[in-house]
């Protein structure tokens, strides 16, 4: 067995140092001998007069890959006493281009740059020059290009794998590439420049076939090579006595050691309520286990099967494992870390430590809690409460959710079957008189105006996520709740323009009433003039939710360079210039109007939308496609809060976006076009 010094932990003794030095001076030496010592002969590669580097590289390439293939298949190497560098896709993409620039323009890289260096070479010493300064500023920089430094980083990953192949496969592959380029190499050089003294040669015939030879012999030794990527993580020479830790090990001896392996009950509670996209929670439990009862949205996976099922998603978005303890799913976590995997978690105390501390009412709390609390531990409970333990606490389940899309318009048939149930809350946008009058049971009375204010010193600008966030904590509602906006008499906008503020906190589990109050009444359904009983909540703002807002930059930026439309909704009148209440009449030039009153349809007691086939014809005949850019906007955001509701969430449009301050500050601002 072949000891390698990263195995043992000894790169950094003098027996390190000493075989370091050897190989550079026997590295240095080959390449002075191959010519690598003129910067005009690297540079011949570009100009196709000298192929000297191609051949080389691939050279070092298939040699390293074939002996190293043949010592792993033959088992005179471990694969866990090898270092295998991590793919950082960002990092390595961005240094590979500064390379090759650097390259072109110099004509040495940093190994033939030294070789060039001992031999006199004054360009190359000024090349290994700009490399030390360059060297001296990433390191004074690096807290700036830190990002970059990790940007991509997947972990240690191999090319066979990733197209699907096994190793001998890809090494035949790869060897029959060489061996092309160095018949290519040839023929280029002797028509370039009258070389190409290999070409068909004896020599360049027999070198090719020895070497696709020695690579599709891996096909038929006895023993195959093992998982490189497994071997590296679990049977590395770290776990010999007085070796020195890889990396991948030391960092997760750090995350464990600053907690940074874990997830809390409480924090993993509130983000599943607030619906976080890419977050993934594991019961590692038996499949009885689970049936029985599990964290709402978790799925069961096998320990087994666990890199398989998170490949597809690999380090992107978090998983958090958890069972009925931390053992197994510790095991677990360390295990895909090894095997690249960073965005592992266990939840702190397991499934048990989840019950204590978001499920156990707190009248069963060994001390009295805070009255907010009290009302976080009930929306928890209301929330992961599965029909097993509805018995046990008495808990009614959530409703399903309506055969609708989310955001959408939901019918009065199914608010009426599961009005009242637990995690459905409607909001009434009516009037105060008029919700004071007669209103749904149950129903929050909301003026729109409230979720409206001064913003950066323009009028009417929907509020920052914050004051949202705390205007629906002092309405009761929670990140889990489906909210029903009712609006009245034909101001669907309103409705549309609370669907605004959900919008920006990022919570989609809300519909508009179809035919709004109207309709209900019309229907003769159950009405109501009490004032509902709200328990506050406590509902968590989330800042980057709101990609789609812009503001008048974005705009003058489209009505400059194109590559958008620029809809407004207001009516016609002010689209042209006729009426006016703001600085300056007219509109933005490049803009197309069509009214927003023209996506819906006056019934004698009630306005509903227009159905989704007849605004989706509408539209096609403004909008090229589903994928354009449309900015969409009014006088202050109110009447454009309703295209943008059937734009993305009734007809699918991907790119719409908001331009909130819209005509009030377009107007007001002297610089910006008018037409």
């Amino acid at each position: 067995m072949i000891e390698t010094f990263f195995g043992l932990g000894q790169l950094d003794s003098p027996a390190g140092y000493f075989a370091a030095l050897v190989l550079g001076l026997c590295f240095g030496f080959c390449l002075e001998r191959a010519g690598f010592g003129s910067s005009r002969r690297l540079a011949g590669i570009f100009y196709f007069t000298d192929m000297a580097v191609l051949k080389v590289m691939f050279s070092a390439m298939i040699t390293a890959m074939l002996g190293l293939a043949y010592c792993l298949a033959l088992g005179w190497i471990e694969p866990g006493s090898l270092y295998f560098m991590p793919t950082v896709y960002g990092a390595q993409v961005v240094g590979g281009l500064l390379f090759g620039v650097g390259f072109v323009m110099s004509g040495w890289c940093p190994g033939t740059g030294a070789v060039g260096a001992a031999s006199g070479k004054l360009d190359a010493l000024v090349f290994l020059g700009g490399a030390l300064v360059g060297s001296i500023l990433f390191n004074k920089l690096f807290p700036v290009i830190k990002p970059l430094y990790a940007w991509g980083e997947s972990g240690v990953l191999f090319v066979y794998d990733s197209l699907g192949a096994s190793k001998p496969a890809f090494v035949l592959v790869l060897t029959v590439v060489a061996v092309g380029c160095f018949w290519g190499a040839e023929a280029v050089e002797k028509k370039r420049v009258g070389g190409g003294h290999y070409l068909n040669s004896p020599f360049l015939k027999t070198f090719s076939a020895v070497l696709v030879f020695l690579a599709a012999a891996l096909f038929i030794l006895p023993s195959a090579p093992g998982n490189l990527a497994g071997a590296s993580a679990g049977e590395s020479g770290a776990g010999r006595a007085g070796a020195a830790l890889p990396a991948r090990e030391t960092s997760l001896l750090q995350q464990i050691e600053s907690a940074g392996d874990h997830m809390d009950p409480v924090e993993l509670a509130d983000r599943l309520m607030s619906g976080e996209q890419g977050l993934q929670v594991i019961d590692l439990r038996t499949p009885d286990e689970f049936k029985a009862f599990h964290i709402r949205g978790a799925v069961n996976v096998p320990l087994s099967q666990l890199p398989d099922y998170l490949a597809p998603t690999r380090n992107e978005g978090i998983v958090v494992l958890y069972s009925n303890g931390m053992t197994h799913p510790a095991q677990a976590r360390d295990a895909l870390s090894r095997l690249g995997f960073e965005n592992v978690y266990i939840l702190t105390d397991g499934l048990q430590g989840f019950m204590d501390a978001c499920l156990k009412p707190a009248s069963l709390r060994s001390e009295p809690l805070p009255a907010e609390m009290v009302s976080r531990i009930d929306r928890w409970r209301r929330y992961f409460t599965s029909p097993a333990e509805t018995a046990k606490a008495g808990a009614e389940t959530l409703p399903p959710l309506p055969a609708v899309p989310l955001p959408g318009i939901i019918p009065t048939d199914w608010l009426g079957e599961n009005l009242g149930k637990n995690g459905i809350r409607v909001i009434d946008v009516r009037s105060q008189p008029e919700y004071n009058t007669a209103h749904i049971p149950g129903s929050i009375y909301l003026s729109v105006d409230s979720f409206r204010g001064v913003v950066g010193g323009l009028p009417s600008m929907l509020l920052p996520a914050e004051m949202l966030a705390l205007h629906l904590s002092h309405m009761g509602i929670t990140p889990s709740d489906l909210v029903v906006v009712v609006p009245g008499g034909d101001k669907t906008q309103d409705a549309t323009l609370v669907g605004m503020a959900f919008e920006r906190l990022g919570h989609k589990r809300y519909e508009i009433l179809g035919g709004g109050f109207g309709k209900w009444v019309a229907e003769k359904r159950p009405l109501d003039n009490r004032l509902p009983q709200i328990t506050p909540s406590h509902y968590p703002p989330v800042g980057n939710s709101d990609t789609f807002t812009v503001d008048y930059r974005a705009v003058l930026k489209v009505v400059r360079e194109g590559g958008g439309i620029i809809l407004d909704v207001r009516p016609a009148d002010y689209f042209s210039g006729k009426k006016s209440d703001e600085a300056r009449g007219g509109h933005i030039p490049g803009a197309i109007n069509r009214p927003f009153t023209e996506d819906i349809r006056k019934n004698e007691s009630f306005s509903a939308f227009k159905p989704v086939d007849e605004l989706a014809a509408a539209y096609e005949k403004l909008i090229p496609t589903k994928a354009t850019k449309v900015i969409v906007h009014c006088r202050t955001g109110h009447q454009a809060s309703q295209t943008f509701f059937v734009l993305k969430n009734l007809l699918g449009y991907t790119h719409v976006l908001y331009y909130d301050a819209g005509w009030t500050e377009w107007a007001a601002r002297p610089e910006l076009p008018v037409k």
